[in-house]
């Protein structure tokens, strides 16, 4: 699908916007007892990613090559 793509975004730009805009409702939404829903996390980290593809703002290799954010994982298992 997006496999000739001119610009796409890059890995730590998807990540700062994931963080600024997506992760705040996450956490709202799912950790209201204040302990991270790393599955919650995930989940909407798959959704962005998959959103930016269909965009057209990332390319085939990124969908299929980057892995999660450290904001997804619990600190034993960085």
């Amino acid at each position: 699908m997006a496999s000739n793509l001119y610009q796409v975004i890059t890995r730590e730009q998807a990540i700062a916007s994931f963080e600024e805009y997506v992760l705040p409702s996450v956490q709202e939404e799912h950790e209201q007892d204040g302990v991270a829903d790393y599955t919650a996390r995930s989940e909407a980290w798959n959704d962005y990613v998959d959103g930016l593809h269909q965009d057209r703002q990332i390319s085939d290799w990124q969908l299929e090559n980057w892995d999660h954010p450290d904001c997804n994982y619990a600190p034993w298992e960085r």
